[in-house]
């Protein structure tokens, strides 16, 4: 099957930062505990009520575990779709982002049901829907990464770096139409969290190197601001204790990206046509960072492993810290205690 074709955009990425240069030198991640699964990358992850943890696995299986990890449970089958981002909602049901048939579902772990609350918006279909968060007023936000590929050729979208990302609302009244697009050309948009006073959504823009805020209330409500930039790729977001925003973090910035991003579109267009098993990935490292309602950086917590990497998900839930993963056959955890602050 020919792969669909890249309209690369020039673009001058911000300079990098000392911390960008130095990610191979750290080492200040704690002892990860790995937990393997039935399934191939675990993309997010998160824990209901009763400290279950959930994920969704390549093949298209959502998965819950017991909080220890040692048991797993199939909850629903989305197959040939993709789950990634989560929410659990506060009657147990569970919104799944579908990324590789641009879907919004909600899933009843009861019964294995699967409902379809969004697939197109603004009259067209929806792509690679990445993450999604709930209000306590039952308002669903949802990311769309890419409004012209799938998760299945995300390199593409980070290589053209065209800006189609789109963050998405469906209102509880709304249910059953197209959900109101309130921010466009967004550069991969990824990961999403509520702000600790629910004023705020915080957004991962992964082809940008940075997490901006959607202000929800006050006299700017309805417009989005920089809030913190990185020195490498963001995923999806957690929200932590004492107002942190925990961020996965996939990959370092590559210079070669940097500097194909400032050149003639054709060699970009070249790249994309080598085989997809000889393009470049994310450099391999696990690294997960948190910042304070101020985008203040409190933790940067990296460091090498020989069985996972490449972080994509993460979530916090009573003094562990849970990690998910587009590569691996497991999820990986830690213990926060083990933080030096």
């Amino acid at each position: 099957m020919s792969r669909q074709s890249l309209r690369p955009q020039v673009w001058t990425p911000p300079p990098r930062g000392g911390r960008a240069r130095v990610w191979k030198r750290y080492r200040s991640l704690p002892e990860l505990t790995l937990v393997p699964l039935s399934g191939l990358g675990p993309e997010d992850v998160v824990v209901d009520g009763a400290g279950r943890v959930l994920c969704g696995v390549a093949d298209g299986r959502l998965l819950r575990l017991s909080p220890d990890g040692r048991e797993a449970v199939t909850l629903a089958d989305i197959a040939p779709g993709r789950p990634a981002g989560l929410e659990v909602l506060p009657d147990g049901r569970v919104l799944v982002c579908d990324a590789r048939l641009g879907r919004l579902l909600r899933v009843d772990p009861d019964t294995g049901a699967v409902e379809t609350l969004a697939s197109s918006a603004g009259g067209e279909p929806l792509r690679l829907v990445s993450n999604v968060v709930a209000t306590a007023d039952g308002t669903v936000y949802f990311t769309e990464s890419s409004r012209r590929f799938t998760i299945d050729d995300w390199r593409a979208d980070i290589l053209e770096h065209s800006g189609t990302g789109r963050l998405l609302r469906l209102r509880a009244e709304d249910e059953g139409g197209e959900p109101e697009v309130l921010l466009d050309g967004l550069q991969f948009a990824n990961g999403l969290a509520v702000g600790p006073d629910g004023s705020y959504l915080a957004i991962a823009e992964t082809g940008s190197y940075r997490v901006i805020r959607y202000l929800l209330t006050g006299e700017r409500a309805g417009t989005s601001e920089p809030f913190v930039d990185l020195p490498g790729f963001p995923d999806n977001l957690g929200a932590g204790t004492h107002g942190l925003l925990w961020i996965a973090m996939v990959a370092p910035r590559d210079p070669l990206l940097d500097r194909l991003h400032r050149s003639h579109p054709l060699a970009r267009q070249a790249l994309w046509r080598v085989p997809q098993g000889l393009l470049p990935g994310p450099k391999p490292t696990v690294w997960v960072m948190a910042v304070d309602t101020a985008g203040r950086v409190v933790h940067d917590l990296q460091g090498p492993s020989a069985a996972f990497r490449a972080v994509t998900g993460v979530a916090e839930h009573d003094g562990r810290l849970w990690l998910g993963t587009l590569t691996e056959p497991a999820l990986a955890s830690l213990d926060l205690a083990a933080v030096r602050i």
